[in-house]
């Protein structure tokens, strides 16, 4: 269903897609598409939405509130992210142009939990706009059409959509780099392994995506962070037990 909206604030135009019974137990399907121009400042809120979001600025600026951080966006940026989470995006003074889709399919949490381990974030700075821009505008030429076959000719696109996400978020330090964060995590683990922590706040202490950090410490030293703490613990604790007379409690 086609919809040209203007008021104070925006300025658009939208698909929304109503995908066959097929697409919707079988495939990744289309729920809505389209564009917009800010004509004023205004602020989207949405929350607890069965969709997987992605938009391109193509012009302006303006920031994304998600997960509890704020991004700020430019031109040439992109977003991608789990609408399943409460989310807020606003223009700033520099009126953006926006290009979008919202699409869904059972497989997708299992694929955004591969695009966040390969170190995909929810805000990026595209290598190529152009190749987004060109999905997005075939996305919607197909959700207009009438075509009997465009359910999978959709697929298609947000196949290669996906694809092209992965291939952006892809990006690990080099082997030395690598390895010389993993040794000062690991140095850390070793100093402060009698406090509280977490994998979480090793994340943001060390600026590395936690399940990067997960598969990389355990190719790296064999074991998981998890694992390692708990190593280090129980290894001090029979240090102590044997060479000193403090009690179990103590130890403990």
């Amino acid at each position: 269903e086609y919809f040209a909206s203007s008021s104070h604030s925006v300025s658009s135009q939208r698909i929304l897609y109503t995908p066959s019974e097929f697409a919707r137990t079988s495939l990744l399907y289309l729920q809505e598409t389209g564009s917009l121009h800010a004509l004023a400042a205004h602020t989207s809120h949405r929350e607890h939405l069965a969709s997987y979001l992605f938009f391109s600025v193509t012009s302006g600026s303006g920031e994304l509130n998600y997960n509890g951080k704020t991004y700020a966006l430019h031109s040439g940026d992109c977003v991608f992210i789990d609408c399943r989470k409460p989310y807020s995006h606003a223009t700033s003074a520099d009126l953006w142009t926006l290009q979008w889709c919202h699409f869904y399919g059972h497989t997708m949490p299992d694929i955004y939990k591969k695009y966040q381990e390969r170190g995909g974030l929810p805000c990026f700075r595209a290598a190529d706009p152009g190749g987004y821009a060109a999905l997005l505008d075939e996305l919607y030429a197909l959700a207009e059409s009438d075509t009997y076959v465009r359910d999978m000719q959709i697929y298609e696109k947000l196949i290669a959509l996906l694809t092209l996400l992965m291939e952006e978020s892809w990006h690990p330090d080099t082997a030395a780099q690598q390895k010389a964060k993993l040794q000062e995590i690991k140095d850390y683990l070793d100093t402060h392994y009698t406090e509280k922590i977490t994998l979480d706040a090793l994340a943001e202490r060390f600026y590395i995506n936690k399940f990067y950090l997960t598969r990389v410490f355990k190719e790296q030293f064999g074991q998981s962070v998890t694992n390692y703490l708990v190593q280090l613990r129980i290894t001090q604790s029979k240090r102590l037990l044997r060479f000193t007379d403090r009690s179990i409690e103590a130890v403990a």
